[in-house]
């Protein structure tokens, strides 16, 4: 975990990354977030990025990410600001099942194409086959296919992820497992998610995140706070996106108006 800290912040928001990256590649966001006077804290999820274990793109289970989270968010709460929680695709899939399993003093949540549901699931066939291997042979790895380039416009940032070593190629069949285990967990349990502010932006040519979903799920979510963006012809990575300046400024508006009320 790391933290980015400015002089004399009025917030401190908590950033969660998606399957496959980490938190390298969202220097261009923690820089924008700390020239709005907001401290940033951010790690990486278990398995990915940085951290240590023996095989990357492999988890026990997805307990492993909530409790991950919940130590960041502990960690924020120690600046004694307003905390807000910003989790992108799988990592907004993980903001949700956290928010559903804990009781966090969060002051409002961004979702970024949270992914309560995948555009291309694997057949019927190999996902029966993928429930036999996660009893035998639950560590077997197979390709992800979030390959880059499917995620976003952005020439440049497909390039740097071509030629990243910490890009995530493979995933466990137990990974995948608990993914699809997390998402059944998102849809079904709305109603313990907590009456906070919640800003779900979402890309309309998302290849990734089925956005219909993104919207019923939100649709579903009971808090007397919610707005909801879709973003034409924008891809999943909605803050890597040549528009991703006025991606930041919508969202920035959200934590700004969050604040204001606490005026």
């Amino acid at each position: 975990m790391w933290k980015w800290e400015v002089e004399n912040p009025k917030a401190v928001i908590v950033m969660v990354h998606g399957a496959s990256e980490y938190h390298g590649r969202y220097k261009w966001l923690i820089e924008m977030w700390r020239s709005e006077q907001i401290n940033v804290v951010m790690g990486d999820l278990p398995g990915q990025g940085t951290t240590r274990r023996k095989q990357r793109g492999h988890i026990d289970s997805f307990d492993e990410y909530i409790e991950t989270i919940e130590g960041w968010v502990r960690e924020a709460m120690k600046y004694e600001l307003p905390v807000f929680l910003l989790g992108h695709s799988m990592g907004g899939l993980a903001v949700i099942r956290t928010l559903q399993e804990k009781k966090l003093p969060i002051k409002a949540v961004i979702l970024s194409s949270p992914c309560v549901a995948i555009v291309k699931p694997p057949s019927k066939a190999l996902d029966f086959v993928s429930k036999g291997l996660n009893v035998m042979i639950p560590s077997l790895r197979f390709n992800s296919q979030l390959e880059p380039g499917i995620a976003t416009r952005n020439e440049d940032v497909k390039k740097m992820d071509d030629n990243d070593p910490l890009f995530v190629r493979k995933v466990s069949v137990r990974w995948y497992r608990e993914l699809v285990k997390a998402m059944k967990f998102a849809n079904e349990l709305t109603e313990k998610m907590p009456n906070v502010p919640y800003l779900v932006m979402q890309g309309e040519d998302d290849k990734i995140v089925d956005r219909v979903s993104v919207k019923k799920w939100f649709d579903m979510l009971p808090v007397s706070e919610k707005s909801f963006k879709e973003f034409d012809k924008l891809y999943h990575e909605i803050f890597n996106e040549p528009e991703r300046d006025d991606v930041f400024y919508y969202a920035k508006s959200f934590v700004t108006m969050q604040l204001k009320e606490l005026e």
